[in-house]
């Protein structure tokens, strides 16, 4: 695609799609380009630098999670709501938690998801530094539990998608270590939990106790 026609709302995309398949490690500019049917360097033209592509791309993914209205639903259920949704977008772009530590990921779609964040706290009552503290506390649970989807799909693509019998050996292995302990031997032997993966639904308890805890706070406040 020559670079008079090429628009950085395609690169966007494309750099989106790429990692969605291969991860942060398989984003290049000469991959994006033989993707876009372009030169590489069309899409320096465009984006600048990697680092900057990352971010756009990040932004990007940011600008997915909906802000509920806290006057119209209730500040748990936008609360709720938004701790899922940033849960569903950090699992759909696993590449966007493994870009946290390395790339800058702040921009214009960030700025208004947490700006909203912080006024569903306000509204429901906590003062500024503490609005800080409860969104914080909820982005490091969901944090939390996107790097386990992230760390799966990173390894997922390590191996090449093989699955087969040296991921079935260690798996094995690991069994043996957890049967030697009671509690985890149990939970290898019920059908609704096991030792490697968390019961159904445990994010959502999760995160269901961290809003009871807030709510609770509130409550001492107002005695």
């Amino acid at each position: 695609m020559p670079r008079d026609t090429l628009t950085r709302e395609q690169i966007i995309t494309a750099a989106i799609d790429l990692m969605d398949a291969e991860g942060l490690e398989g984003l290049n500019m000469r991959a994006l380009g033989q993707r876009l049917g372009s030169a590489a360097t069309a899409v320096y033209w465009h984006v600048g630098s990697k680092a900057n592509l990352i971010a756009l791309a990040a932004d990007h993914a940011w600008s997915e999670v909906a802000l509920p209205d806290p006057a119209a639903v209730g500040w748990r259920t936008a609360a709720a709501a938004m701790g899922t949704g940033l849960h569903a977008m950090l699992t759909r772009h696993t590449w966007l938690v493994q870009a946290f530590g390395s790339y800058p990921v702040f921009g214009f779609g960030k700025a208004r998801h947490d700006d909203h964040l912080l006024a569903i706290y306000e509204t429901a009552g906590f003062p500024a530094g503490l609005a800080d503290q409860a969104t914080a506390a909820v982005f490091t649970y969901v944090l939390g539990n996107a790097l386990s989807a992230a760390a799966a799909a990173s390894l997922t693509r390590k191996l090449g998608g093989d699955t087969g019998p040296p991921m079935a050996e260690t798996m094995a292995r690991a069994r043996e270590i957890a049967a030697q302990f009671p509690r985890l031997r149990a939970r290898l032997v019920t059908p609704t939990a096991s030792y490697a993966e968390a019961p159904e639904h445990s994010f959502e308890f999760g995160l269901q106790a961290i809003l009871d805890g807030l709510q609770a706070q509130l409550s001492l406040r107002s005695r």
